[in-house]
């Protein structure tokens, strides 16, 4: 039969009403595409939830069957009961009941995915979204909704026994634990992701615990007081670079290899020496570091702040993590509980503190949200994608990101421009993203320069290439 007669019939019975048995005749050709068109669903879905390359996994096939099973198996009770208790009229056939219950699945998870898709378009989250993070507990009351209209179905159909009806709630009441408990396996992997962690499983390339005490407590405490007390005053006539680094995501060591990889091209390239602060989370780091907080990088802006000569040094400050569509830059290190930070923070402490002149480069994903708040006459902002798209090369077994790499590993160590830098690294990541089969498109580094900042800038730029390389 076609699929139209049994869909309108999956949404009487969605609405809790009997279905027309006249209209429903069902053989396994109708079962079988049935269930492909549910999995082609979840599928697509799933594909859709994340963002960024991916790689399909068809070993996922074997996965997620067991309440189709359970509900072919409630099924054959059903009619079997009815049939030892006597024809009787006006009953569904064991094919049709079981595509029934197909169908009211099939249905919703359309209406579900629906209204899935349109949060992601009116409500743009980070990548790899669950489908549970719909608006309201959405997926929790249609998985409820989907528990009663089956048992509604198979309730009608049953005869008047105990076991059976006993059998009927059991399969309900399974399907939704079965739901929660046990989700479905995903056909979609991060390539670099599952090859890092394949590795880790063999050396020591994994990033390494925080196992607190009170020693390295004590010992974190002193981190920022010491290297704030380390920082040298501003020079009267010299325009002189103030840095900071900061890597908040200590589940992954590229962010805190790219943060000491700007750090001492800082010190060595742009004579920052005792003018620079490293704040990153990472367990291995510790004890010598000051934590990549919110709380740290206010109060190292306000102390970098007062030693400045406001009237023309620079602060440049670069924050390395993942990134989402609203501006949140992702912090962990577990067990500590880190907030994270959005460019309209950073602008007010900045602000707060009368940093006049500012380089501020942020490498992560959607980072072109940073722009228009941070952007100003005193400004130079550098963003590693636009406000729409992925950044790359922030996985597990990345040495470095992309950005980070093509601007702080190559141009700068050629050039004290940032502007410079900064367009030759747009067609050379355009390139690499390419390569390495990057499909949600060109993450699209963004830079904005204020009028008021090129002029330290050039000063800066003009020292820098008339000292001698040891001088700095």
């Amino acid at each position: 039969m076609s699929l139209g007669p049994l869909l309108r019939e999956g949404a009487r019975t969605l609405m809790f009403r009997p279905p027309r048995s006249a209209a429903l005749q069902v053989g396994p050709a109708t079962v079988a595409m049935l269930l492909a068109l549910m999995l082609g669903l979840v599928i697509g879905v799933q594909r859709l939830a994340i963002e960024g390359p991916t790689r399909f996994d068809l070993a996922a096939i074997d996965s997620g069957w067991l309440i189709t099973l359970l509900a072919l198996g409630c099924c054959w009770i059903v009619v079997r009961s009815r049939d030892a208790a006597g024809p009787l009229p006006q009953r569904l056939p064991m094919a049709s009941l079981f595509a029934l219950l197909l169908t009211q699945q099939l249905l919703l998870s359309v209406l579900l995915c629906t209204a899935y898709v349109a949060t992601l378009v009116q409500l743009p989250l980070p990548a790899a979204v669950d489908i549970d993070g719909l608006p309201g507990n959405l997926w929790v009351a249609a998985l409820l909704w989907l528990a009663l209209a089956a048992l509604v179905l198979l309730w009608r159909e049953a005869p008047r026994r105990v076991a059976v009806r006993a059998a009927i709630v059991a399969f309900a009441a399974l399907s939704v634990a079965l739901q929660v408990i046990a989700p479905e396996a995903s056909f979609w992997i991060d390539p670099a992701a599952s090859a890092a962690d394949g590795e880790n499983q063999n050396d020591d390339s994994a990033p390494a615990l925080l196992a607190l005490s009170q020693e390295l407590i004590e010992a974190q405490a002193r981190t920022l007081p010491t290297a704030l007390d380390a920082l040298a005053p501003g020079r009267p006539g010299v325009v002189d670079l103030y840095a900071i680094t900061f890597a908040p995501y200590a589940d992954e060591d590229v962010f805190s290899n790219e943060a000491t990889l700007v750090t001492e091209l800082m010190r060595s390239r742009f004579d920052a020496q005792q003018r620079l602060v490293q704040l990153q989370n990472h367990a291995r780091s510790v004890a010598e570091l000051p934590w990549a907080t919110p709380l740290n990088l206010h109060r190292t802006i306000q102390r970098l702040a007062a030693l400045m000569d406001r009237d023309e040094d620079i602060l440049f400050i670069h924050l390395t993590s993942h990134g989402a569509r609203d501006g949140q830059l992702a912090a962990s290190f577990d067990p500590l509980a880190v907030d994270s930070v959005t460019p309209q923070q950073l602008n007010t402490w900045l602000d707060e503190a009368g940093v006049r002149y500012r380089v501020i480069s942020i490498s992560a994903c959607y980072s072109g949200s940073w722009v228009a708040p941070l952007a100003g006459p005193g400004t130079l902002v550098m963003t590693a994608a636009d406000a729409d798209h992925t950044s790359y090369g922030c996985g597990s077994k990345s040495p470095l990101t992309f950005f980070g790499r093509a601007m702080y590993d190559e141009q700068l160590r050629h050039t004290h421009s940032f502007e410079a830098a900064f367009a030759a690294v747009r067609p050379v990541i355009d390139q690499r993203e390419k390569e390495a089969g990057k499909t949600d498109g060109y993450s699209n580094p963004q830079i904005a320069v204020g009028v008021s900042i090129r002029g330290p800038l050039l000063s800066l730029q003009q020292r820098l290439d008339a000292m001698p390389a040891a001088a700095r």
